[in-house]
């Protein structure tokens, strides 16, 4: 198990994260402040800012740890075998199928119990 070596992050990271949070801020509070301007302009300058907080949260240790946990997940997702149309349309009919038998199930043993606390009580017809 081959183990990777544990950076520890510093008080520069930190402050990359805060500065990296409040452009996001900064650029929410500008798109409603500036709301009289077309709402493309807004978007894509709120989208810029955005993807400068992201580049600049990417450089501390948390986002590089980050991005590679998101790299590895997507090794993992590309090695998943998914289940065939005839399959999964198998799956799906068993479980409606199973569905509608404990339905049935439950709804005779609630007229069952319904009909035996008639009888107990001796209420009814």
């Amino acid at each position: 198990m081959a183990g990777k070596a544990e950076v520890q992050s510093s008080g520069l990271d930190t402050v990359k994260l805060v500065v990296a949070l409040l452009l996001t801020i900064a650029a929410v509070g500008a798109f409603y402040y500036f709301g009289e301007q077309p709402l493309l302009y807004r978007a894509l300058a709120l989208i810029a800012v955005c993807a400068v907080a992201v580049g600049i949260a990417l450089t501390s240790v948390q986002g590089r740890r980050l991005w590679g946990f998101v790299q590895e997940s997507r090794t993992e997702v590309r090695k998943m075998v998914w289940p065939t149309r005839a399959e999964t349309l198998q799956t799906t009919l068993i479980v409606l199928l199973m569905v509608l038998l404990v339905g049935v199930f439950l709804w005779l043993l609630d007229m069952f119990l319904g009909w035996a606390i008639q009888l107990l009580i001796g209420t009814g017809g």
